[in-house]
């Protein structure tokens, strides 16, 4: 058992990968270089995905992503109204990086969003196209009234919600995907053999994508609750 709590702990940490021999040696995290992984996969896959696209005889891929477009459009233009289409292509790229990372360790790699430095960066991401989305939209002024909403003893709380908003962001993605790690290495101890794939199936695969919607939901939401006019 002890054995198990000295690995578990190391594989909680977040490794160097390697030392970048400049100004002393600059550390690079694993968290960094899976992430590169990912962007290459997703770039590569939209070269191949988008390199024969046609209007008249569109495929099946083409099709498919075309769908995947769509719904992801409509979904951003319920939330954010008339505003909507500057945040459409952020939202999607942070659905796909999410969604990846989330269930990379299929494949044998550590999830980047297992690292708290890298979920707390997506967080103020969010804050930062929330609240400047608010104020860009609203103007200073208006922005500051959206405080204030739906009545003025409210502004304590809603001014808490700056800090709140991304810390929930950032906490309920780091800890459901950190909890699915730990519960796997555990199964693994125990049962070593078949149980194993079958559950990562749900924690590696089913619960890292359901995470990757609630991230994306709820940055779309507040981000609407900022800008979506009143009909």
């Amino acid at each position: 058992m002890e054995a198990f709590k000295e690995t578990l702990v190391s594989e909680l940490g977040n490794e160097t990968a390697f030392t970048i021999p400049v100004l002393g040696g600059i550390p690079v995290a694993e968290s960094v270089v899976v992430t590169w992984i990912v962007m290459a996969v997703w770039m590569v896959l939209a070269l191949v995905l988008t390199r024969n696209l046609s209007v008249r005889r569109p495929g099946k891929a083409q099709l498919a992503l075309e769908t995947a477009v769509s719904f992801l459009n409509g979904f951003v233009k319920d939330n954010l109204g008339k505003h909507w289409r500057p945040f459409a292509p952020y939202l999607g790229t942070v659905a796909l990086y999410i969604g990846l990372s989330n269930i990379i360790g299929i494949f044998g790699l550590t999830p980047p969003t297992k690292d708290i430095s890298v979920t707390a960066a997506l967080a103020v991401m969010s804050m930062l196209l929330i609240y400047g989305a608010q104020f860009r939209y609203n103007g200073l002024l208006g922005g500051m009234k959206k405080f204030a909403e739906p009545m003025p003893l409210l502004v304590p709380i809603n001014l808490m919600e700056v800090i709140i908003r991304p810390l929930a962001l950032c906490m309920r993605l780091f800890g459901n995907v950190l909890g699915a790690f730990i519960i796997m290495e555990m199964i693994k101890l125990l049962v070593p053999a078949v149980v194993p794939a079958v559950l990562s199936i749900y924690f590696d695969l089913f619960d890292g994508l359901i995470q990757m919607v609630v991230f994306v939901f709820l940055t779309t939401l507040f981000t609407g609750e900022g800008i979506k006019e009143e009909e």
